[in-house]
């Protein structure tokens, strides 16, 4: 446990450093990194509070130590009184303090940008990528945070090809990271008149929405041309060059814009997208360069990867990466994920307290 007290140590000497800073006339007057260090203190607060708990209670313990070698009858009853209290105490507060130390992940509390697909199942697969986003929709509600759609193409059948769209609140990434991949659904489709079980997919990306603190994209790293919007979109659509289309040569990462009222609006949004793609990628590269932070997640994110089924006619979904089934399909679908969520939490949790003893 001396590893434990070494590493809290060091977290006050980091936390009182920042404090210094905080209050210097070169931070005051820079609110960009004002932002960055209250929120890097932000993240060290709980440690910090836990760490002075733990000197008390270890001042208390050696105490109450020193008074049990007392040749008086009274303090040593007191004595057994105070470590009775004192040493349950101590091991239950450096139990939390263990899970405090476990490496958070640094985009648990960004706002996300998430990309819902129809994937297989042609009609069916489009309805079920609606119903994933009135799912996602309706959890962020409950949570009180606020949703806002990027691009959608709806499906003439129902449901979304494709739909963007942001979310923005409290520690939102924490709650939606495990959300990225292939999601199945085994109902009958409402258009199958033999009343057969199909099985269609639909697709899900959830990337953190990166702040200017997180990257700073260079223009000169940028393609940006305007078109013609195309397709179904409303009074200005072909009208006038409002899409707006964005390459970032470097990683060949390219968005395309058109929903927007205006050549402006599309222009925001392609560059919120852009950034976000091109941090989650460059973040995904230094990952396979240290390795050992890809394999304690929970799954890749990638698309291909299957992780979740809803099986409509036994009320049931069961996420494939932690083995947990919930036989409540109805309510999961009306935003009531908070078992899913946490069972996924719990499990990366778990995973990397493994990693840190190992």
């Amino acid at each position: 446990m001396d590893a434990i007290r070494e590493k809290l140590s060091e977290i006050e000497k980091e936390y009182d450093a920042i404090n210094e800073q905080l209050v210097s006339e070169e931070v005051l007057s820079n609110p960009k990194e004002l932002t960055r260090l209250s929120k890097q203190q932000a993240k060290l607060t709980a440690s910090v509070e836990a760490w002075h708990t733990l000197q008390t209670l270890d001042s208390r313990i050696e105490q109450a130590e020193e008074m049990l070698k007392e040749n008086d009858p009274e303090l040593k009853e007191m004595a057994e009184q105070e470590l009775e209290e004192c040493n349950p105490e101590r091991e239950a507060l450096l139990e939390h303090i263990q899970k405090l130390l476990i490496p958070k992940d640094p985009d648990d509390d960004h706002d996300v940008i998430m990309e819902i697909r129809g994937g297989a199942g042609g009609d069916e697969g489009n309805i079920f990528a609606g119903d994933l986003y009135r799912m996602y929709t309706k959890y962020a509600e409950a949570q009180g945070w606020k949703v806002q759609i990027l691009e959608a193409s709806p499906s003439e059948a129902g449901g979304f090809s494709q739909i963007i769209f942001s979310i923005k609140g409290t520690d939102v990434y924490g709650a939606l990271k495990f959300e990225s991949g292939a999601h199945r659904v085994q109902r009958v489709p409402k258009t199958e008149a033999q009343g057969r079980i199909h099985t269609s997919t639909a697709t899900v990306l959830c990337q953190p929405e990166a702040e200017e603190t997180d990257i700073e994209i260079d223009e000169k790293d940028l393609t940006i041309e305007t078109h013609r919007a195309s397709g179904a979109g409303g009074q200005h659509i072909n009208k006038t060059d409002s899409a707006v289309r964005i390459v970032h040569i470097p990683t060949g990462i390219t968005v395309n814009c058109q929903e927007g009222r205006s050549q402006i609006e599309n222009r925001e949004t392609a560059m919120r997208l852009i950034r976000a793609r091109v941090y989650e990628e460059l973040k995904r590269q230094q990952e396979e360069k240290e390795g050992a932070i890809r394999r304690q997640k929970i799954g890749t994110g990638d698309r291909s990867e299957k992780i979740r089924t809803y099986n409509y006619p036994q009320n049931r979904v069961t996420d494939h990466r932690i083995g947990l089934t919930i036989t409540q399909l109805d309510r999961i679908m009306e935003g009531k994920l908070d078992d899913v969520i946490a069972g996924l939490q719990e499990a990366e949790e778990k995973k990397k307290l493994e990693g840190s003893q190992q």
